[in-house]
C-alpha cells in the first residue's frame, strides 16, 4: 500500500517522547541527502550509517526515516537553473515493494502546485504491467501530472545478462545498469539495440548509501513523447536512480519535455536522489515470490 502521512498520523508521532532526537536526525539526513551540483550533474550524497545510535537500539536509519515521516511536507532548497527556489515534498511509501521517495508538491515563491494523479497504483510485480514483450521489466507504480507532462515510475525487472554479466554487484558500473534497464523498456516488438537507439544515456555515475550502491542516470528518449506532438525535436528528458535486492533492479524513472528541463529539471533530480530501499514489512511482496500469480 502506497501512503502519504495523515496530518492526524503527524500529530500523533510528534507527541512521541523522543521527537527531539527523530528532529535532530532528520536534519542530518535532508542536510546529509541533498542534490550536489557539478558540471550542472547530479549527484546524490549520503553520510547515513545503519549502526545503532542509542541505547534502545535503534539504527539510524530508523531513526531517520520516523523523523523523516513525522513532517507531511517538508521544504527543501532545489539547486541549479532555478536557484535559491524552495519546494515543498513529501514522503510516498510503498510498503508492498518496500521503497520510498519524494513527491514535489509546491513551489512557493513561484506560485506553482503540482497536479499529480496516481495513473497506476502501488502492485506485485507478478501481476504488474510489463514494458516489453519478454515481460522482464514492470511498472509497479506511476504517477503523471498531465497538465505539466511529468511521469513519475518505478519498475522492477531483472537485471540483463547481456549488460551485468557479473554476479556480483559492487562491479557493476552505473553505466550498465543504465543500459539493462533501458534495454528492456519498450512495448514494441524490436531488439534490445533498438530500444537503446531510442535511447542517450548523458550521465551515469554511482553513489554508496547505507552500504549498498544506488546507480544514477540521466538520458533522453527520442520517439514522440506525446500523441499530439509528432516533431523529432522534441522528446523527454529522464533522470533515474536503481539500486537491487533479491536479483531485481528497482529503478524510479522521472521525466518532463525537454524544454521543460531548465524549470523541472532540478526538481526531478532531487526526487531521484530521495530514492530509497526500505527494510521489509510483513505487507513486502519479493517479485520471486508466486510469479504466477497476476491479482
Amino acid at each position: 500500500m502506497e501512503t502519504v502521512l495523515s496530518p492526524s498520523h503527524s500529530r500523533a508521532i510528534s507527541n512521541h517522547p523522543k521527537l527531539s532526537l527523530f528532529r535532530d536526525q532528520a536534519k542530518i539526513s535532508s542536510s546529509n541527502q541533498k542534490i550536489c551540483n557539478s558540471n550542472k550533474k547530479f549527484v546524490a550524497c549520503c553520510c547515513e550509517s545503519s549502526e545503532p545510535t542509542s541505547q534502545n537500539g535503534f539504527c539510524r536509519r530508523d531513526i531517520v526515516l520516523f523523523g523523516f515521516a513525522a513532517s507531511v511536507a517538508t521544504v527543501f532548497p532545489v539547486e541549479g537553473s532555478v536557484a535559491d527556489e524552495e519546494i515543498k515534498m513529501v514522503p510516498i511509501v510503498d510498503d508492498l515493494n518496500a521503497y520510498s521517495y519524494l513527491i514535489p508538491l509546491e513551489m512557493p515563491s513561484k506560485n506553482f502546485s503540482f497536479k499529480w494523479v496516481e495513473s497506476r497504483k502501488p502492485e506485485r510485480y507478478s501481476s504488474a504491467a510489463p514494458l516489453s514483450p519478454n515481460a522482464r521489466l514492470r511498472i509497479v507504480a506511476e504517477r503523471v501530472d498531465f497538465f505539466d507532462n511529468l511521469i513519475l515510475s518505478v519498475t522492477i525487472g531483472p537485471p540483463n545478462p547481456i549488460f551485468l554479466k557479473s554476479n556480483d554487484k559492487s562491479t557493476w558500473e552505473a553505466k550498465d545498469v543504465a543500459d539493462s534497464v533501458l534495454s528492456d523498456k519498450s512495448a514494441l516488438r524490436v531488439t534490445s539495440s533498438q530500444r537503446m537507439a531510442e535511447s542517450s544515456v548523458l550521465d551515469a555515475h554511482t553513489s554508496e548509501i547505507d552500504g549498498e550502491p544506488y546507480w544514477y542516470y540521466e538520458y533522453l528518449v527520442r520517439k514522440s513523447p506525446t500523441k499530439t506532438v509528432t516533431d523529432s525535436s522534441i522528446f523527454r528528458h529522464y533522470v533515474a536512480a536503481s539500486v537491487e535486492r533479491d536479483g531485481f533492479l528497482y529503478t524510479l524513472n522521472a521525466s518532463t519535455l525537454n524544454k521543460q528541463w531548465d524549470m523541472m529539471g532540478p526538481v526531478l533530480e532531487k526526487t531521484v536522489a530521495s530514492f530509497r530501499l526500505l527494510p521489509p514489512t510483513e505487507n513486502y511482496v519479493p517479485p520471486y515470490k508466486d510469479p504466477w500469480r497476476f491479482w
